[in-house]
């Protein structure tokens, strides 16, 4: 096996060690990068919703307080609002979803799943925890789920408090079975977001392709460098200096010095030699002349 090949082979090992090392190290931290790009996308929508709760319950509600007694008006209703606005994300990002269930809902439609009661009774046992983030599988791919808690507020009460006091037009279209009973400061919901890891997946493979292309690109570089190297400084030096080893001790003692003029490790070998040569030949001169008795 040739220096050429040990070397090749060492670099090889050396590269598969470091590409094993870059998988394991900034595979997690990138697809971490990704998931935190995708929550943060979930606050936005969050905060989007909390925007319009917020406004309906200042801003609309208050205009249409008395009328409510008369005529139930889902755009009072601060949930209502904020289901509506990100209706306008879903309908242009299908995958984007916003919910508010809750355990003992007015419409039916607000009723969890198991999972999203699952939140609901981990925010009940942890009430000071602001939010809860979590990866799913999904029949239509992976999501992160993000929610908060919905906490019963006074304003709440007046109309999921007790039935008799609720609006009667409210009864009248939602019935006094549902949505009754809340406490002062109970959580009684969850807002959840989901929005799919799709995107970010994609995203993280790009990172990772910019990282892992220039690596790969580093490394041919390197092994084109140590291999120019390798032939300059060490192969060819040692050939012509072995070539010519073999041409003397064939007899050849007219064969042309080899001259390295450089001071390196190569170097001091072929002055070696070189000097070694010249009593070779100087050797064989003498015997061939008689100056040297060898009998």
């Amino acid at each position: 096996m040739g220096i050429r090949l040990k070397f090749n082979l060492l670099l090889v090992v050396i590269s598969a060690v470091g590409l094993s090392v870059f998988g394991l190290v900034a595979g997690p931290a990138i697809n971490a990068v990704a998931r935190d790009e995708v929550i943060q996308s979930a606050r936005i929508m969050m905060e989007s919703a909390a925007g319009a709760r917020k406004y309906t319950s200042e801003q609309i509600t208050p205009l249409l307080q008395d009328r409510l007694q008369h005529r139930f008006y889902p755009q009072a209703v601060s949930a209502y609002a904020a289901k509506r606005s990100l209706d306008v994300v879903h309908a242009k990002f299908p995958d984007y979803l916003y919910r508010e269930a809750a355990l003992n809902p007015t419409n039916a439609e607000d009723r969890p799943a198991d999972w999203e009661a699952d939140l609901i009774n981990s925010f009940r046992a942890n009430p000071q925890r602001p939010e809860i983030s979590m990866l799913r599988s999904t029949p239509t791919g992976r999501m992160i789920q993000l929610a908060r808690p919905i906490v019963a507020k006074p304003a709440c009460l007046e109309c999921h408090g007790e039935a008799s006091n609720a609006p009667p037009a409210m009864v009248a279209i939602y019935g006094d079975r549902n949505g009754f009973g809340w406490k002062p400061n109970e959580i009684v919901a969850a807002q959840i977001v989901s929005v799919p890891m799709k995107a970010s997946t994609v995203r993280a493979g790009y990172i990772t392709k910019s990282f892992l292309l220039p690596f790969v690109g580093l490394v041919v570089m390197f092994f084109v460098a140590v291999n120019l190297l390798l032939h300059f400084v060490i192969i060819r030096p040692i050939t012509r200096i072995a070539s010519t080893a073999e041409a003397v001790s064939m007899g050849e003692i007219d064969t042309p010095e080899y001259r390295y003029n450089r001071s390196d490790e190569i170097g001091r070998l072929a002055s070696s030699f070189t000097r070694m040569q010249r009593s070779i030949v100087e050797a064989f001169r003498m015997l061939s002349k008689g100056e040297i008795d060898v009998s």
